[in-house]
């Protein structure tokens, strides 16, 4: 598992998970006026996760896109030594 698939699935769980505090809250005080910090923590959380991943995403395509063009273009991969 790569650290791209990580943040990816920490973003899932917090942005899908972010609302049961809200709703265990409701729940228990029978009141929909309080607000849950947790709630809000946790999504703001899991969108910043869900922004970093694309973030690595895109760079990745893009680091990919150029090594192809360079290879295309008669340019060879270095080596490792």
């Amino acid at each position: 598992m790569t650290p791209q698939d990580i943040l990816g699935y920490c973003a899932a769980a917090l942005t899908t998970g972010s609302f049961l505090p809200q709703a265990l809250l409701t729940l228990r005080t029978r009141d929909v006026s309080g607000i849950s910090i947790g709630m809000y923590g946790a999504f703001t959380a899991g969108v910043a996760l869900w922004l970093a991943a694309t973030i690595l995403w895109v760079k990745i395509v893009e680091d990919r896109r150029a090594q192809e063009r360079g290879l295309r273009n008669g340019k060879t991969r270095p080596q490792n030594k």
